[in-house]
């Protein structure tokens, strides 16, 4: 009878630091956007501008995010823009909607 080894072979790769460092920048620059959001959240008073702010800064954390962890940023420039441009597009028609409304709002109430 022969005997069969099942047993996994593991290889351990080197670190690349390249990657690890690219990580904690976008974790940085996560951690940054955050705070002003913080900052904006409790120093600003609710209105549109406050409301386009926190879209503009969510798209910027949306961008690192699908950029770096799901790998967008080392397709092609083409793919990118498809992506990019539609979503400005919707940003911007939120941000005159909620402008429209408000100033609705405030001429009925």
């Amino acid at each position: 009878m022969e005997h069969h080894d099942n047993t996994p072979q593991i290889e351990v790769q080197p670190a690349d630091k390249a990657k690890i460092w690219g990580i904690w920048k976008v974790m940085l620059i996560l951690l940054a956007v955050t705070a002003v959001e913080f900052v904006i959240a409790f120093t600003m008073e609710s209105g549109a501008i406050k409301t386009f702010i926190f879209v503009i800064l969510t798209i910027v954390k949306a961008f690192y995010i699908v950029g770096q962890f799901m790998h967008l940023s080392h397709e092609k420039k083409s793919l990118i823009w498809a992506i990019l441009l539609p979503t400005m597009f919707i940003v911007f028609l939120l941000f005159i909607l909620s402008y429209q409304g408000s100033a609705i709002f405030s001429l009925l109430y």
